[in-house]
């Protein structure tokens, strides 16, 4: 199969040598000419006309165009050496910088020349400055032939950097790499090159480097940008067809335990659970395995609408699995169904109707006596219902006629481990995943463009609205004040309360990463806070320090007690067991509680230092209250002042309850990988320029150019340019993948 281009797997040593070339792998992970050239540039500065000091932010890597105005250097009492400090301006602001023990750089560094100078932004007695800048000084008088071969054209790309690394030798090594480029296969088909008006590959990754003009550079932007966007369609079409190309064993819709489960509702499904259980229902019993993405808000009715799916198949004669990414979740799903099917889930006990299944829980804490009797009654058939977490991918379990399996949080699970258990299965079973963080039509198209969509758009009759409030704990004590009294009066009405904190002891952030913020994210929370670096951070609650501080101060005399992710399986399963009993009226937790619990008694929450989680989460912790009958309450408290991006963020969650809505607000704020998870970390890596909810426009013209291709050449013979670009999404999924593993 060709390459896109004859030289773009070529080694970057053999183009910038070996010193240069380990210090673009290591800093910034570019390892061959092509990772080189998609490095795109982040802006562009025009030639002669300085940068914007004044719009430089402390602490950032920046590279600057700016003249030298003034050179002095400053000599250290009783030390040797000296300081060479040299100011810059841009005509409004000025900048200084400076050289320690550097005197000699006045030489070169004279009054009136210009120059690229790179470096961190710092402040030192209120005035911004750079030290030890690197810098590259634009030849004058004489040498206007060299400034030429130097900065071709007008326009100087500034290029995502690091200090060992600034923008301007990037840019010295991508002038390198273009003229190593070769020969480049077109992947766009010519026909819709011309209908779009977009350059070809070729001139594109010039002009994006190198543009005439800042037109030129915008339009190779937009037509790499839309490369990105048909690649991955193609790949999620190309899958969906095979997907589609399948056949699973016929099945019939048999009178059972569904009919006897429907007559003893306490409620009536929703117009939306009933619309989508038709969807489901048409692909449970065709000949092509069922392939769907179920998603709704916040206690949208999913697990109801998965429930009556799973005992349709089980009335046909099959079998199915529900995958879940945490046991507390898991277990909140097996109990949850034992309570909803009751007898009907006893197959085998006295006095059971012969119409019931069995259903079971199968986890890394599940004892080995228990384990092989769970894996002998699945294996034999016996098993109607099996539920685990990853335990269920591991060897071992086996099926006898597995026909559905219905993964939740989908996001937590990758495409590769996903298959692993249908590749167990004799005929291919269905699939239905489920997310509980609602998407936006492009985001589903793009990264969920291999299933077909059901979405439930409403809330089940009788649940009950909630209400949010952010707390400025700095500026408002009384207000968090009046919260504790709140969780009093709740507790004596007979509600129970959740208390969230983002970390588990104040010394530690391990549960951003077990459960809630990811290291990016916690990085993306703090700059949103106002935080930078590693500064000690004060007034940041955790579990550990709230829980006895709550219990023998504001919240004395009411039951309360812990829950984190460092805690036992069994002590975890004790504490929500008595929190769902009512034996516990305030909870203490990380995130651990984010989803799938479901405690109807629950009416109010306080989710503390709210600004450190991102915004889906924070709707997904606040639809654990509300369940019931009554009202839910969730106060956000931050310390973050008032106009800031952080606390924007916060009142916008608690002006609205509109999931999607918030969910567009969360892709705008963080990358899509970020926020979407692990379930396509391969396909997000390729997305160097396109943004899901940006480029909206794009994403559905790629999406219907990719059909129109596909259609006329399903396997991508005759355009193995295209096919090359897709087979690297395949490739960096599958690594991902075993990464994982």
């Amino acid at each position: 199969m060709a390459n896109p281009s004859t030289n773009f797997t070529m080694k970057l040593s053999k183009i910038v040598g070996d010193r240069t070339a380990k210090a673009l792998l290591e800093e910034l992970g570019l390892e061959t000419l092509e990772d080189l050239l998609r490095h795109y540039p982040r802006r562009y500065v025009v030639r002669g006309e300085l940068t914007d000091i004044e719009a430089l932010n402390e602490e950032e890597e920046v590279t600057i165009l700016a003249r030298i105005e003034s050179v002095n250097v400053k000599r250290i009492p009783g030390r040797k050496g000296a300081i060479l400090e040299v100011i810059v301006s841009d005509g409004r602001a000025k900048l200084i910088l400076t050289f320690f023990n550097q005197a000699w750089r006045a030489k070169e560094l004279r009054a009136g020349r210009e120059g690229l100078f790179a470096g961190k932004v710092g402040l030192f007695k209120g005035k911004r400055q750079l030290a030890h800048p690197d810098y590259l000084l634009i030849p004058d008088g004489e040498d206007k032939a060299e400034a030429i071969s130097d900065f071709a054209g007008k326009f100087l790309p500034v290029y995502p950097a690091t200090r060992k690394l600034p923008s301007w030798k990037v840019a010295q090594c991508v002038r390198l790499g273009l003229d190593a480029i070769g020969e480049i296969a077109e992947p766009i088909p010519n026909q819709f090159l011309e209908a779009l008006k977009f350059p070809n590959l070729e001139a594109a990754i010039r002009q994006v480097h190198l543009p005439a003009s800042i037109e030129a550079a915008e339009r190779a932007r937009e037509r790499l940008t839309f490369d990105e966007a048909l690649s991955m369609q193609i790949f999620l079409i190309q899958r969906r067809n095979e997907i589609k190309k399948q056949r699973t064993k016929a099945r019939k819709p048999q009178p059972g335990i569904l009919e006897k489960f429907d007559l003893r509702l306490p409620f009536e499904l929703t117009a939306g659970q009933r619309r989508v259980s038709k969807e489901i229902e048409a692909d449970l019993f065709s000949a092509a395995p069922m392939f769907r993405l179920l998603q709704g808000d916040v206690g949208s009715g999913k697990t109801m609408v998965a429930l009556r799916a799973m005992l349709s198949i089980i009335d046909s004669g099959g079998q199915t699995a529900l995958l879940a990414p945490t046991e507390v979740l898991a277990q909140q799903h097996f109990k949850n169904f034992q309570k909803l099917l009751g007898d009907l889930a006893m197959r085998g006990m006295l006095g059971t109707s012969d119409i019931a299944t069995r259903i079971s829980l199968l986890t890394g804490s599940t004892s080995a006596d228990e384990r092989n009797e769970i894996l002998n009654a699945t294996r034999n058939g016996e098993m109607g219902i099996l539920i685990g977490t990853h335990a269920l991918l591991s060897e071992g379990v086996d099926f006898q006629d597995l026909a559905l399996l219905v993964i939740d949080e989908q996001h937590r699970f990758g495409v590769e481990q996903r298959d692993v258990l249908r590749n167990r299965a004799e005929f291919p079973p269905h699939v239905l995943v489920m997310t509980a963080t609602p998407i936006p039509r492009t985001v589903a198209m793009t990264v969920f463009g291999d299933l077909d969509v059901s979405t439930l758009d409403e809330l089940p009759l009788g649940r009950t609205p909630i209400e949010t409030h952010v707390i400025a704990a700095t500026e408002k004590p009384a207000f968090l004040e009046r919260a504790w009294k709140r969780v009093i009066e709740e507790v004596g009405r007979g509600q129970q309360v959740y208390i969230v904190a983002p970390r588990i002891s104040a010394t530690d952030n391990s549960d951003f990463s077990s459960f809630g913020l990811t290291p990016s994210e916690l990085a993306q929370a703090k700059r949103l806070s106002g935080e930078v670096g590693d500064t000690p951070e004060v007034g940041k609650h955790s579990v550990e320090e709230l829980y006895p501080n709550l219990r023998d101060g504001e919240l004395k005399g009411l039951k309360v007690s812990a829950l984190h992710g460092r805690m036992s399986t069994a002590e975890k399963e004790s504490v929500m067991n008595r929190f769902n009993a009512g034996e516990i009226q305030v909870l203490v937790s990380t995130t651990v509680i984010e989803v799938g619990v479901d405690v109807p008694n629950a009416s109010m929450m306080i989710i503390m230092d709210a600004d450190r989680f991102g915004v889906s989460q924070l709707h997904q912790l606040r639809g654990r209250v509300g369940r019931g009958a009554v009202p839910g309450l969730c106060l956000l408290v931050t310390s973050v002042a008032s106009g800031t991006p952080a606390m924007m963020r916060l009142e916008a969650v608690a002006s609205t309850t509109d999931g999607f809505e918030l969910s567009r607000l969360d892709l705008e704020q963080r990358r899509e990988g970020d926020v979407l998870g692990s379930a396509q970390s391969g396909a997000t890596s390729h997305l160097r320029l396109l943004r899901v909810i940006r480029d909206e426009e794009v994403i559905i013209r790629a999406r219907q150019v990719a059909q129109q291709i596909l259609q006329n050449d399903p396997e991508l013979t005759s355009n193995p340019a295209l096919q090359a670009e897709v087979d690297k999404l395949r490739q960096e999924e599958r690594a991902s993948y075993l990464e994982k593993k």
